[in-house]
Parts: structure tokens; C-alpha cells; sequence
């Protein structure tokens, strides 16, 4: 995450700032189907470090839109579930999903791993349809 903002009046940037940090929307892509375990996001983000799964699941839960659930104190172990705040943030992993799709498919390297995102996708998308995400209401003015 960014020390500062690159335009702290601007809510994209500033939504960047909590997102836009490499794995941390494949993180909330993995959690809308439901709760997870920590190694079971390691397994499904091949490649990234443990520490940075770590790193971006604070992130994450420092600004609300992850929880944390302890379910063993000796070693501890957490399992990580989106808040209803992360759970509107599916809508925009969905959107850049189909984004891809639309305009990067033909580049898009076929085998298990195109099968993979598109399993992931597909179970994004059902859970958003299991459980669709409720508007929060905040204090922002909504853009006219």
C-alpha cells in the first residue's frame, strides 16, 4: 500500500491505494465465495509469498473489508472472509473479469491457468449471485 496518495481528493486514487497493490484483488476475487483458510489462498495464489499474502490480508482488514477468524490459538491459525464493505468489491473484480475477457481472450494464454481463472470467475460470479451485495450508505455524495 501507498504511504501517500497520489491525489489524496480523488477516490479512485485513493481506493488504489487499498487495492491496487499486485494480488490484493485476486485475494477478494478467491474470498467471495466464502471464508478461507490462509493456505488455502496460498494454494490458489501459486507464486505469491507468504509474507505478502500476509501483508495484503492486513491491508485488507485494517480498512474493513476483510475479517479474521481465529480457529486454532496453538499454532494460531486464521481463516479470512470479506466484510459486506469487501463484498462490493466484487462487482469490480467481476467487471475487470469480463474486461479481460473481452478484450485480452485471444492473447490470453490457453491451458490450466485460463481454465483456472475462469473456474475462479465462475465462482465469483455465483456467489455474487447467492448473495448479492447490498449498497452500504456512507456519508459520500453519490456523483450525478
Amino acid at each position: 500500500m501507498a504511504k501517500n496518495s497520489l491525489d489524496a481528493s480523488c477516490p479512485v486514487a485513493r481506493t488504489l491505494d487499498i487495492v491496487g497493490a499486485r494480488w490484493t484483488l485476486l485475494i477478494v476475487r478467491d474470498l467471495l465465495p466464502g471464508t478461507m483458510r490462509f493456505q488455502d489462498l496460498q494454494e490458489r495464489l501459486p507464486g505469491m509469498a507468504p509474507n505478502v499474502l500476509s501483508d495484503r490480508l492486513k491491508t485488507l482488514e485494517a480498512h474493513g473489508l476483510v475479517r479474521r477468524e481465529f480457529y486454532s490459538n496453538h499454532p494460531p491459525r486464521a481463516a479470512y472472509a470479506l466484510t459486506d464493505r469487501g463484498r462490493e468489491l466484487g462487482v469490480i473484480v467481476l467487471a475487470l473479469g469480463r474486461w479481460g475477457i473481452r478484450h485480452l481472450g485471444g492473447r490470453l494464454k490457453r491451458g490450466l491457468q485460463h481454465d483456472e481463472c475462469f473456474r475462479h470467475l465462475q465462482q465469483a460470479a455465483d456467489a455474487l449471485v447467492r448473495r448479492p451485495v447490498k449498497r452500504v450508505k456512507s456519508g459520500a455524495k453519490a456523483i450525478s
